[in-house]
């Protein structure tokens, strides 16, 4: 028997897809059988505690320069000039939760310097939610 360079030889793939299509029908019939238990420490809830509705305050500038305080709607306090008002809401800001909302309610006569006076006293107490009322 001669050795023939020049010839192709065929590679028999048969016996190869034939094991792996056993090996594939063996995994899909088991797949489905296997379960896995993974353990989850969940943990325990608490006892529910009422939320504290935060006092709502809104801060009134008139025309003539006279603020107002207003908590939950009810006139609190009455301050002639800017300076008293920022003298008697820093001793009073520890009266209140410093993540309640303040509104800033300006007459829209005046000049808007006095305007962010009020709202950079309203910061420096140190609330963070402090807003203007538009009209």
């Amino acid at each position: 028997m001669k050795f023939n360079w020049d010839d192709n030889p065929d590679l028999n793939i048969t016996p190869f897809v034939d094991v792996m299509l056993v090996l594939m029908s063996i995994l899909m019939v088991t797949a489905p059988t296997m379960t896995y238990e993974e353990q989850v420490d969940l943990p325990q809830g608490t006892q529910t505690k009422e939320a504290k509705k935060l006092a709502e305050i809104t801060i009134r500038m008139e025309a003539s320069g006279r603020i107002s305080l207003y908590v939950n709607g009810k006139k609190r306090d009455s301050y002639s000039t800017i300076r008293d008002f920022r003298d008697n809401f820093m001793l009073k800001s520890n009266e209140f939760n410093l993540n309640s909302t303040v509104y800033i309610d300006a007459d829209k006569s005046l000049i808007y310097e006095k305007v962010m006076e009020l709202l950079k006293s309203v910061k420096d107490v140190g609330f963070t939610k402090a807003s203007l009322i538009t009209l």
